[in-house]
């Protein structure tokens, strides 16, 4: 370790970090112009939900594998594949083919955050840790502004494509300072890889994905293909945790779990995924669809999360040193409480920066929790556990993501079909590509528009009122924390 070169390691670990961040808003923002090229609104949240299915099921099995093999040699891995899928995305001629293309991105895309942040922990004492982690999330946040103005600038003029295509020479230039810098110990020990418990993880998430995002669209809640899906994504997931217990070295080591401070990091984490993803996925189509406004002012209003973010990420890590894990995460937690409340409340004709500050108020509720989260968390375990500790906290947030795209994909959906349904008004779901793009909305009458943006208002405020409630329930979550002071080790 005395041989790295830890300045250009953090550049190289914070570009993985913008184009993370970028990957982030930048899809979020072009997506009303790709489903409008493209079509299959019906099939929008596929788009997230495969890229999140496929990020969270590898998140852990590179952050094992990086234990085993090392960071260097797996960040590399995933960071190639993930640029392979980007370069696929860009060539997407049907929104089936951009969808299969997003599980091969998000197939690298779980080692690239998780990874990028261990290597942080691997090369910087616990006592630099917080200052450098608030520089990070500070990074992320300030790199993300850029993502929905890039993305509006890219959609406008060169094209979506430019969109995936801008993460090429950006992980390349990641990559190369990594594997150039980084010099890390010889693990000399037998690499012993846990491939029942990745088969048996894959298997509960894809059927438990697909009932999520299909229900109440393609089959009824209440019907046979529901129970099926249930049923086996139950039966999977206790196969999962029998074989974790039963594994010699397992993917998802349960007795971290039995730290306080990662339990409950964890799992407020579960439901800040959620949060997250329904803001950034769904608020473009709200700004541009319903209030009509063009895709840069969508990407303004994503913005506004990514300021709040670096803004309360850069006073988290020295609020957890000042007044404790339990504060720093109760005021990051109410935040999101207030944030999610105003999107409730939010009306088409308040206009995009109502939208604006609701998600600012939502990114310093992200900044405050994660950061804190993410130090307490590396502290807590050897080096040996971190690369596990650490992206057991990214898989959660991912699969809350997951989860959430899938299950506020099919609440939008099903709400704009019983809205269709109560109104006697025949329009399928890609009616509503209409209402993404300024020439489309031109082509169709002011009775079938004002129809339309009312049904789609209605359908997200429907998904905001879920979000609102994951909000609280993560609020309530931190009062788990309460009694934990800072950073501490408490797993040996």
């Amino acid at each position: 370790m005395d041989k790295t070169k830890r300045p250009l390691v953090l550049a190289a670990v914070m570009l993985a970090m913008f184009v993370s961040a970028v990957e982030a808003t930048i899809v979020s923002t072009a997506m009303p112009s790709i489903a409008s090229e493209l079509g299959g609104f019906a099939k929008y949240s596929w788009v997230f939900s495969a890229y999140l299915l496929m990020s969270t099921v590898t998140v852990l099995i590179y952050g094992k594998l990086s234990d085993i093999f090392g960071r260097k040699r797996i960040f590399a891995i995933g960071m190639l594949l993930f640029l392979f899928g980007s370069l696929l995305c860009g060539f997407a001629n049907s929104i089936e083919e951009l969808i299969f293309y997003r599980f091969v991105q998000g197939m690298g895309a779980g080692a690239v955050m998780p990874i990028a942040t261990t290597i942080v922990g691997d090369i910087y004492s616990r006592e630099e840790r917080a200052k450098v982690q608030g520089y990070l999330s500070s990074v992320w946040g300030i790199s993300a502004v850029t993502g929905p103005a890039i993305g509006g600038i890219l959609v406008a003029t060169v094209g979506w494509e430019y969109v995936f295509w801008i993460n090429l020479p950006l992980g390349l230039l990641s990559l190369m300072g990594v594997l150039l810098y980084l010099k890390e110990p010889v693990n000399k020990k037998k690499p012993v890889i846990d491939y029942k418990g990745a088969a048996l993880l894959t298997a509960a998430l894809s059927s438990m994905l697909y009932l999520l995002v299909e229900g109440g669209v393609s089959f009824d809640w209440l019907s046979r293909q529901s129970l099926i899906l249930l049923m086996a994504s139950m039966l999977f997931s206790v196969l999962f945790i029998w074989a974790e217990h039963k594994a010699i070295d397992p993917m998802m080591p349960f007795e971290i779990w039995r730290n306080k401070t990662i339990l409950y990091a964890n799992l407020v984490s579960l439901a800040t995924g959620v949060i997250l993803i329904s803001i950034s996925s769904y608020l473009p189509a709200y700004v541009t669809g319903v209030m009509e406004q063009p895709a840069a002012i969508a990407g303004f209003t994503l913005t506004a999360m990514s300021i709040g973010w670096p803004l309360a990420s850069f006073f988290s890590g020295r609020l957890l040193l000042k007044i404790g894990y339990f504060k720093t995460s109760l005021t990051g937690g109410i935040f999101l409480v207030i944030g999610t409340l105003l999107f409730i409340l939010m009306q088409p004709e308040f206009g995009p920066l109502w939208a604006a500050m609701s998600s600012f108020f939502v990114g310093l509720g992200m900044g405050l929790t994660s950061t804190a989260f993410i130090v307490s968390i590396q502290a807590a375990v050897s080096y040996e556990q971190r690369g596990s500790a650490t992206a057991s906290n990214m898989f959660m947030r991912n699969l809350g993501s997951t989860i959430g795209v899938a299950l506020l994909g099919s609440i939008l959906n099903s709400s704009l079909l019983r809205y269709f349904a109560a109104n006697g008004q025949n329009y399928s779901l890609s009616s509503i590509n209409d209402l993404l793009s300024v020439d489309s909305r031109a082509e169709i009458s002011g009775e079938a528009l004002g129809f339309l943006q009312q049904a789609l208002a209605g359908a997200l405020q429907n998904v905001y009122l879920v979000t609102a409630l994951f909000a609280l329930v993560s609020f309530i979550l931190i009062f788990g924390l309460r009694g934990q002071k800072g950073v501490k080790s408490s797993v040996k």
